[in-house]
């Protein structure tokens, strides 16, 4: 079994076409999220792939995304109806 990651991908989308291909990849990927924040854990070709599908969609000059990795989600606190990863 390949080793997975969890990663936090934030997008913010100038256009309302390039905003719904980018939910759509994304929801491809993640776990879980809400609104424009993604929860995903990802093996290292997942991770490539995503990254290769989000810059198909994106326009590097106007839109922007963030793939951020988290070492430490094994320590993450949730609070309220919010479900640790």
């Amino acid at each position: 079994m390949s080793m997975r990651d969890f990663y936090l991908a934030a997008y913010d989308v100038t256009d309302s076409d390039r905003l719904q291909a980018a939910l759509h990849v994304l929801k491809g990927y993640a776990c879980g999220g809400q609104k424009s924040v993604f929860e995903c854990f990802l093996t290292g070709r997942e991770r490539q792939a995503l990254l290769m599908e989000m810059r198909g969609v994106l326009d590097a000059r106007e839109d922007r995304f963030l793939l951020l990795p988290s070492p430490g989600y094994r320590r993450a606190r949730a609070l309220g109806i919010a479900v640790r990863p």
